[in-house]
């Protein structure tokens, strides 16, 4: 089927938070392992997974000027060129990927990087699109994305809202409407006070798009509160194991990790519930043990209720708290023994 709306595939709206695993550059130039990773993420609970396809050439050029090295970051001593070419993922592996994804029962999408990828991807059936953090001011191939009538997700990360508004406005100028906007922190790992989520929450009312989480931070703590503030659409890194190296591996998780993350996003939205303010299945044995008025010291007929031998206590057997001002200053109609719950025919 052919997806030309994020509800086509449960997205948005009340459907469960949907949780994309990020592959990247932790293939690290093996097939097999690349293959690996789509298994333990399904089994890891990802409703989908995600690539990226460009070329070292598609992103930049072979220079060892200044501005072309990496620096500041886990990539130093890197040019642009040298990291690109370890993190590529042949182009031709594509397939055999999104086909074992689709076997799983999992979507597959992929962030190009040019206008060869976008031909390429619709070639090959990709389900829908992520534009990047860095290329959410390409807007030649926000245009160019936009024009293949496919859902779009646009990560935030480095962007001020001008540069999102623009984004935004072209791919709805060229026939996109279906839109999910995540927020990103773009730093490798990322800080967790850096997260600001709370710019998620005016995603949706501001902009009318589906509001997600592009996270890099090591932890399921961002994924959690997100999911609690709304989103609808969680991507995170996944690796077999960092110890194996490669250019992302230092801010991915690992299978367990992974599954945890997701076990942590699915206990946040059963948390959520509904608005309710009735008692839980879970509560109501519990309040068998609310207060309620007890007669707390022996009582004749014709004694008077006082703060002395009538009591608010638990359990909730007696009359309601309410009527203990009604009661006191009133008379017993019987002999009354200590720790009887109190009913109405026992005064007057």
């Amino acid at each position: 089927m052919a997806i030309t709306r994020f509800s086509d595939i449960n997205i948005g709206g009340d459907n469960p938070c949907f949780i994309i695993a990020e592959v990247s550059a932790n293939h690290n130039h093996d097939l097999n392992r690349a293959l690996e990773i789509i298994e333990v993420a399904a089994k890891a609970g990802a409703d989908a997974i995600k690539l990226q396809t460009y070329t070292p050439d598609t992103l930049t050029i072979k220079s060892d000027r200044p501005e072309f090295q990496v620096t500041g970051t886990i990539w130093e001593g890197e040019t642009l060129y040298s990291l690109f070419e370890q993190a590529s993922l042949p182009w031709e592996w594509h397939k055999p990927i999104f086909d074992r994804a689709k076997e799983l029962g999992m979507q597959f999408l992929s962030t190009p990087f040019d206008f060869t990828a976008v031909d390429y991807l619709e070639d090959h059936g990709v389900d829908f699109y992520k534009i990047a953090s860095s290329e959410l001011v390409d807007i030649p191939l926000i245009k160019r994305v936009a024009q293949t009538g496919k859902p779009v997700l646009i990560s935030t990360g480095m962007g001020n809202l001008a540069e999102i508004e623009e984004a935004l406005e072209t791919l709805r100028a060229n026939g996109c409407e279906d839109i999910c906007l995540l927020k990103c922190t773009a730093a490798y790992p990322a800080k967790v006070e850096e997260a600001n989520l709370a710019t998620m929450v005016e995603f949706a009312e501001r902009f009318n798009v589906i509001p997600g989480l592009s996270d890099h931070t090591m932890g399921p703590t961002l994924p959690m509160v997100a999911t609690a503030l709304g989103a609808k659409v969680i991507e995170k890194h996944i690796t077999l194991a960092r110890a194996d190296g490669g250019p992302d591996s230092a801010f991915s998780l690992e299978p367990d990790e992974f599954a945890d993350m997701v076990r942590v996003v699915r206990d946040a939205e059963s948390a959520l519930g509904v608005v309710s303010f009735e008692p839980s299945k879970g509560e109501v044995r519990s309040r068998d043990f609310r207060r309620s008025l007890y007669v707390t010291s022996a009582m004749k007929k014709g004694e008077v209720f006082t703060p002395q031998n009538m009591r608010s206590i638990r359990p909730a057997n007696g009359l309601h708290p309410r009527h203990y001002e009604d009661v006191l200053g009133k008379t017993a109609t019987q002999d009354i023994e200590a720790g009887t719950p109190l009913e109405a025919g026992h005064y007057a």
